[in-house]
This record gives C-alpha cells, sequence and structure tokens, in this order.
C-alpha cells in the first residue's frame, strides 16, 4: 500500500497561486483549496493553509518536489534586492513575493514553450493536457488518474502531421522537429553551457527566437540571468518603467544587464503583477 510524505513550509514566500498561475507551468488543476500538480512522470498535491504551505507526495518523493519548488532558497533575499530598486519594482515584488521559480525539465519545458507561442496560457495548459493524454503513460495518485509527459522518444515516434491532429497548427513542424533533436541526446551538454551559449544553441533550434529561448533559460534551467520580454514586460519597461527601446531583444539585453542575477526573478515579480495586480 503507498503511503503519503508531506513537506511544509513557512507561506511568505511561497504562494502556489502566484507560482503556479504566474506562466511557467501549465499542468496543474484546482483542487479543493490547493492545486493538483503534474511535475514529469510525477504528482502532488499542494495547499495552503493561514500562514504555511504544505506539499503532499507519495513516500521517498519528498525530496524531488523540494528541489521541484525551490524551497531551499531564500527567497526573502531576492524580494529584499528587488524592494531595494524602489518604485513599480518594489511594489512588484511585495505583491508577488509568493512566487518561486521551479525547477522543472528541460526538454519538456523547450516542448511546452514551442508550443506557447501566440498563445494563452488556458490554451497552453489544454494542449499540453492533449500532449500527454496522447502520448504520456497512465498513472495514478492516491486514486487520482494523471498522464505523464512524453519522453522525447517518444516524441519522435510521431510526425507533425500527428501534432497538427492534435490542434497544435503550425506549431506541430516545430515540437516534431524539436522532438528528434532531443531524442538523438543533442541536449546532453545542454546544462554545462553558459547563459549566453545556451541562448545561442537553443536558437538555432527550428522554432525557437529569443523570448521562447529566454523561457526555456528561465524555467527549464534555472538561469535567473535571462529576462523574458513579451507583450506584458514589453508594456512594463515601456509604461511603468520609462524606457525608450522598442526591440524586445535589446530591452531583453538592457535589463538583463540592469538587474544579472536577478533578472529572471524580476521578470515574474512585473509580469504577475501587471497581468493580476493591477
Amino acid at each position: 500500500m503507498e503511503t503519503k510524505e508531506e513537506l511544509e513550509i513557512g507561506g511568505e514566500y511561497f504562494s502556489p497561486k502566484a507560482t503556479l498561475e504566474c506562466g511557467q507551468t501549465f499542468r496543474f488543476t484546482r483542487d479543493e483549496g490547493g492545486y493538483f500538480v503534474c511535475a514529469g512522470e510525477r504528482a502532488c498535491r499542494v495547499s495552503k493553509a493561514e500562514k504555511t504551505v504544505r506539499i503532499e507526495c507519495k513516500a521517498g518523493e519528498g525530496e524531488y518536489f523540494s528541489n521541484y519548488f525551490d524551497l531551499a532558497r531564500d527567497y526573502g533575499q531576492i524580494v529584499a534586492a528587488a524592494e531595494r530598486e524602489g518604485g513599480y519594482l518594489e511594489r512588484a515584488a511585495r505583491y508577488g513575493k509568493g512566487i518561486r521559480i521551479l525547477n522543472q525539465n528541460a526538454e519538456e519545458m523547450i516542448v511546452t514553450f514551442l508550443l506557447s507561442q501566440n498563445n494563452n496560457i488556458p490554451r497552453i495548459g489544454q494542449m499540453i493536457a492533449k500532449l500527454c493524454a496522447a502520448l504520456g503513460e497512465k498513472r495514478e495518485f492516491f486514486g487520482r488518474e494523471y498522464y505523464t509527459f512524453p519522453t522525447a522518444q517518444k516524441l519522435a515516434e510521431r510526425d507533425a502531421e500527428f501534432y497538427k491532429s492534435l490542434g497544435f497548427g503550425y506549431r506541430a513542424a516545430y515540437l516534431a522537429a524539436a522532438a528528434r533533436e532531443l531524442a538523438s541526446g543533442a541536449a546532453a551538454d545542454f546544462s554545462h553551457f553558459t547563459t549566453e551559449k545556451l541562448r545561442e544553441r537553443l536558437l538555432i533550434m527550428r522554432g525557437v527566437g529569443r523570448k521562447v529561448a529566454d523561457c526555456i533559460l528561465l524555467f527549464g534551467f534555472h538561469r535567473t540571468d535571462a529576462f523574458p520580454v513579451d507583450v506584458w514586460t514589453d508594456r512594463v519597461y515601456r509604461e511603468r518603467l520609462g524606457g525608450a527601446e522598442r526591440d524586445r531583444e535589446k530591452i531583453a539585453r538592457e535589463l538583463e544587464r540592469k538587474y544579472g542575477e536577478y533578472s529572471g526573478y524580476f521578470q515574474q515579480y512585473m509580469f504577475y503583477y501587471e497581468r493580476e495586480g493591477r
């Protein structure tokens, strides 16, 4: 008989809602006052009490989910660094201080953000769920069924026409090409690259532009010196920070120089505050 393992952490710098609904992951559903979360082959349930957050997982998977939710990192220091910047960023950090940057599987994030292009968060979630149901393995989490994220090898068995049949449109060709490349082992050394070298390598992949590459860097490799610029952070840059640049790649470079190793954290505070808090 399977048993559960529970993790508990203070809730000041961990909001399940902010962490899961800020656009870095799409494999979760709201569940009886909390969230049911799928990560790779595993699943857990996350809920927040008055002052703490509780993570329920299968026995032996506590270490995995402690790393997944980045529980060992002191986010108080990160928020304090944002507050020292003052102005809009200070307000955004206070609003979004419960966001944690997840440690997610790199291959899963490459596929996920290829599908994210010109898309909205609910539809991205639907597409990922459809992909998992089609090619993932059915698993059970204490009576609740879910599907694992397909391996690159499994994805590579299907062609672009199959992915078009799932409703992925022009993204189907990108996914099929990426799956073949990942299945060949081409990404084996990615984690050892510098951020800039890894970005250059990702940009070679079909369908990967600067914003998608930066999302993969931040959410798939925890490269927090990357600052993805989308419609929301472009607006923040121009309307809240008074920036004059119009080219999004140049905006990203400017903000990465300004914020350094905190770029990814600050980007999430700004994105979430602009989308949810204003």
